[in-house]
Formats: C-alpha cells, sequence, structure tokens
C-alpha cells in the first residue's frame, strides 16, 4: 500500500510494540509476547486519528486490567521526533493517539506524482480472479435487476483490478434448457400469429413486445419459409436467430452503460463439449452420487444441504444444476484462484449446494464466492414505478439510461451495499442540485477544473510542488480535506477485500463534501502567490482523488457541469 496511512500505522504499531518492551524491562507490566493487536483510524473524530486495541489483548496475559495496561502503554510510549502530539486512554482501555495536523500534507505532493496510479494498492499480488455477473437469460431484455448487477460487478472488478489483482469478467450465457425451449415456443406463437395463423403464447413464456419485434425481423429476413416446415426445425431456426439477436442487444445495452466483458461463456458448450458429462463422471468416481428412480442424484446433504439433488432426470437429460456444476468446474480448470459470483436474493438457497458441489469436485468452497444482490424499487414522484411499454413486465436498463442517464444509474445502483434493498429514486437522480450524490460528486471536479482554467486564464501554470510551503495551510477545512484524501489507498484496500464498492461510493461523497465546504469558505487564487500556490496543490489533489474514485465506480469525471 503506497499511502501514508499505512506509512503511519505501521509508525505506530512499532512505537507501541517498543513500549511494551520498555514497560515489561522496568517491571511496570509482567514481561509478555507482542499480541496481533490492530491500529486502526477510529470513526470518531474526538477519538484521535488512531487507535488500538493492543491492551485490551493483553489483559489475560498480564493479568491486569485493560485500563491500568493502557495508561503503561502510553506513560512509555516515546513521542519525540515522531508526528504524535498527544496519547489518550479512553473507555476501557482504548489508546487514542493524536497527531499533529500538517502530518499529511505531504501526501499531497504524492497524490500529484502518482496522478492516475495514487490510491492503487497490491494486496491482490497478482491473483487470479473470475467476477462473473449479469448472466441474464438471452430471451429478453435487461432489467433492474441486472442492472444493478452490471454496475456492481463492473465496479468490483476495476477496484480488484486497483488492488493488484488479475481479473477476467465473464458473461454466462444461459442458452440451454428449459427456459430456451420456452423461449421457443414463444416466438413460434408470435410468429404464426404475425402470418395470420391461430396460435397461443404460453402461459409460462415469453409475453413481452420485444418477442414481437424480433419475430418481425425474423419475417422480414426469412418470410414464411418456415411455415411449412417441422415444429422442431422452426422453433430451432427460430431461437437461433433470436438467441443472437438478444445477446447482441445485451452486448451493445451493457457496452452503453459502460460494461465490457473478457469473456462470454455458453452453457451450450458445456453440453456439446461432454463438460457436463464429465463433471457428472468426477462427482460418481468421488463418491457424491446414486441412482434412484431412473434419476442420478447427487449428496448434496453430506454438505449440510437440506436435501440431495437431481444431476440427471429420469429422462435422462441433466438439469441446470448440473450445468452450473460443470461450469464451476472448468472456472477452476481454467486456474482463477478465487471465483466470484454476483446473484440476485432469489439465488439465496442455492449457495450452500453449489459450494457443496464445489466442494464435492475436490475444490475449496472457500474460493467460490458468492455475492447475493437484493431488489431494487425504483421511484418516480413518491410511487414505485412497476411496468415498462417494451416488456410489459419491467422497466428495462435501456428506459432508465434514456431517464437519468448512465453516470446516475451506475452510481444509485453502487451506493448501497448489494445485500440491502435499493430504493431507486428517478427524480433525485435526474436533479441537478447538491441532493443527487453523483450530480454532487461531479460538481466538485469540475468545480477544480474551472479554477484550473481561471489560473489558465491569467497565464499562469500550477505551481512547483516541492517548493510549495505547506505549512500554510492552517485552516481546518484544509487540514481536514487533505487528512480525507490521504485515506485514499487504505479505503482502496478494504472496498476489495470486502468486495464493497459502496465504501468508495461514499468515499468519494465525502471528499467532494469537504471540497464544497472549503471552498465556501475559502478563496483558492488569493492576492498571496505562496498561499495561492499551496491551496492550488490542495485542489489539484483533490481532483485526482475524485476522477479515480469516479473511475472505479465507471463514472466520468467531466471538467464542465
Amino acid at each position: 500500500m503506497n499511502g501514508i496511512v499505512e506509512k503511519m500505522r505501521g509508525q505506530i504499531s512499532n512505537m507501541l510494540e517498543k513500549a511494551l518492551v520498555s514497560a515489561g524491562k522496568k517491571g511496570i507490566l509482567p514481561q509478555v509476547d507482542v499480541p496481533e493487536f490492530v491500529v486502526e483510524v477510529p470513526r470518531e473524530k474526538d477519538h484521535g486519528d488512531f487507535a488500538t486495541n493492543m491492551a485490551m489483548l493483553l489483559a489475560k496475559p498480564a493479568r491486569s486490567s485493560p485500563r491500568k495496561i493502557a495508561e503503561a502503554l502510553a506513560g512509555e510510549l516515546d513521542l519525540k521526533n515522531t508526528p504524535v502530539e498527544k496519547v489518550e486512554v479512553a473507555g476501557p482501555g482504548f489508546i487514542n493517539l493524536y497527531l499533529k495536523s500538517d502530518w499529511t500534507f505531504s501526501e499531497l505532493l504524492g497524490i500529484l506524482s502518482l496522478d492516475e496510479n495514487y490510491g492503487s494498492v497490491d494486496i491482490g499480488g497478482g491473483q487470479s480472479i473470475q467476477v462473473e455477473f449479469v448472466s441474464a437469460n438471452p430471451t429478453g431484455l435487461l432489467h433492474m435487476g441486472n442492472a444493478r448487477g452490471a454496475a456492481l460487478g463492473d465496479s468490483l472488478s476495476m477496484l480488484l483490478e486497483f488492488a493488484g489483482f488479475k481479473v477476467t469478467k465473464e458473461f454466462y450465457i444461459n442458452d440451454a434448457g428449459n427456459q430456451v425451449e420456452c423461449f421457443g415456443r414463444s416466438l413460434e406463437a408470435r410468429y404464426l400469429q404475425l402470418l395470420g395463423r391461430q396460435a397461443e403464447v404460453p402461459e409460462e413464456g415469453y409475453h413481452g413486445e420485444d418477442i414481437v419485434d424480433t419475430m418481425k425481423g425474423f419475417i422480414k429476413e426469412y418470410g414464411d419459409r418456415y411455415l411449412e416446415v417441422s415444429t422442431e426445425d422452426r422453433r430451432e431456426a427460430m431461437v437461433e436467430y433470436s438467441l443472437a439477436e438478444k445477446i447482441g442487444a445485451i452486448k451493445a445495452t451493457l457496452k452503453e452503460f459502460g460494461v465490457e466483458y473478457d469473456v462470454w461463456f455458453s452453457e451450450q458448450s458445456l453440453h456439446q463439449s461432454g463438460a457436463v458429462a464429465n463433471a457428472i463422471e468426477r462427482l460418481r468416481q468421488r463418491g457424491y452420487l446414486y441412482d434412484q428412480e431412473d434419476a442420478v442424484w447427487f449428496r448434496a446433504t453430506d454438505f449440510g444441504v437440506e436435501k440431495d439433488e437431481v444431476l440427471v432426470r429420469s429422462n435422462g437429460v441433466p438439469t441446470y444444476f448440473a450445468a452450473d456444476i460443470a461450469y464451476h468446474m472448468n472456472k477452476f480448470e481454467r486456474g482463477f484462484h478465487r471465483v466470484i459470483n454476483i446473484w440476485g436474493a432469489d439465488h439465496h438457497g442455492h449457495i450452500p449446494r453449489m459450494k457443496g458441489a464445489v466442494a464435492a469436485l475436490g475444490y475449496d468452497p472457500g474460493a467460490l464466492q458468492i455475492i447475493i444482490m437484493q431488489l431494487v424499487r425504483l421511484y418516480k414522484n413518491g410511487v414505485i414505478v412497476r411496468m415498462s411499454k417494451r416488456t410489459g413486465q419491467f422497466v428495462t436498463l435501456e428506459e432508465l439510461m434514456a431517464e437519468v442517464g448512465r453516470d446516475a444509474a451506475r452510481y444509485f445502483f453502487v451506493m448501497r451495499s448489494p445485500d440491502s434493498h435499493l430504493e431507486f429514486d428517478l427524480d433525485l437522480a435526474r436533479a441537478r442540485t447538491n441532493e443527487n450524490p453523483v450530480y454532487y460528486i461531479q460538481y466538485a471536479h469540475a468545480r477544480i477544473c474551472s479554477i484550473l482554467r481561471q489560473l489558465e486564464d491569467q497565464g499562469r501554470g500550477l505551481p512547483e510542488p516541492s517548493r510549495a510551503d505547506l505549512s500554510l495551510l492552517v485552516e481546518e477545512s484544509e487540514i481536514i480535506l487533505a487528512r480525507k484524501l490521504s485515506d485514499f489507498p487504505e479505503e482502496v484496500a478494504a472496498s476489495a477485500r470486502d468486495m464493497a464498492p459502496h465504501r468508495i461510493a461514499r468515499y468519494i461523497h465525502e471528499v467532494a463534501g469537504l471540497l464544497h465546504s472549503f471552498y465556501n469558505a475559502h478563496r483558492v487564487i488569493t492576492d498571496r502567490e505562496d498561499l495561492t500556490d499551496v491551496r492550488l496543490i490542495l485542489v489539484s489533489a483533490t481532483r485526482i482523488v475524485l476522477r479515480n474514485g469516479l473511475r472505479l465506480l465507471g463514472l466520468s469525471a467531466p471538467e464542465r457541469m
């Protein structure tokens, strides 16, 4: 990690370890091993710049109260030639450390030097990760759940890349099985209807207007030539045409949304290549299958699942679960260290049996991580929006982007943890006010760009950072903003570890708020050149952090608003 916060954490940890050794040598505390303590940034500003739980962990081995241990350690801390200004013992035994106000200013120079690489960390060490997301049935248009998954998966992938992982983004095309057969019957019904024949779309079929549009395109290309062929040949031709069209439309819509995949993986290819049969055979050889009632069953209960699962039906046709197992076997055969799936809330019950199958195949089930994503409720004028003109069932991603734009849509989808329900306010997402978090953040970036243009209009350039007198930054709003900027590398690392892009969304919103507060209270370009220079460094560093954070979420960083 390249941030000053991590360096400071290391320095404070070293100071605490020396204090423990010193207290032991003096007999103030027993001589004990150094515990695995943490030095963290407290949530509350009043609790200092850093705090540690070391004293709490020493209570048992030192046979004393955490409070007394904390007071002993605080008394032994050598603060000479360090940025630490004071130390306080709080609560049952926390040690809070307060640093001199200028300790983060040197990081401003690092931000300017690293520029677009500022915030990147290497917690991944080049490990390969596959992130599979959206994977919608290619039988229709993308809806709100797909859209949230797209924003989340793409942002997570960029975040993991920025944190030192090698990431592959993958879309699993469900182009086999019952839903495709149902799709074929729905297409056939619309085809026959459009050509004046009597036909009914199956009750469980696809009733959206987009299916009618697809068949109009099919008729334009092929006319009525499929009226007199066998049902099987007719449906096969229609499905092949329609899947190509739908997948093409999905790709185009996702690209417009800023999402492009490395791999599009076909479920059908698993059956055609024999991968499904191979996975079933592997499970059988490892003793996890049995035959009953002419079907093949997976011993899911061996892995804590409530009931065993059918992999091959009595008619000899593999289940969707069998293909899913083969797909995950394929993932691990490709050498990924970790596999991340982003699923909708309705797939929650599928997690234990999928992890069980991975273990049964001989892989580490911990290498499969599944993010469950809760439902999205779309509001307009305070009322839930339910219907789409095109599908008759849901609002499409295309319609949403037309309504609020790509940036607002992406930010709103990732601004909350995926395990929380999301209420998407269309009116707020469209608003050009400070209440709209996307506008608020992007306006902060544009505001800084405007300042830099003013400087250019005056025939001046940015100052040489190393010559600026950073000690001139004495205002509280300047100090708080600089301190927040220094947190960015740590926020990236924590967000990547927790697979939580919403932390970045929250962080850049906070940075924007601090920039606006500083700007509203103080001029950047002043009649003092030395003060102007150092404030230009502060806002230039802020612009870099905002831009880098926005890009991690797949958002633009506009220079004008």
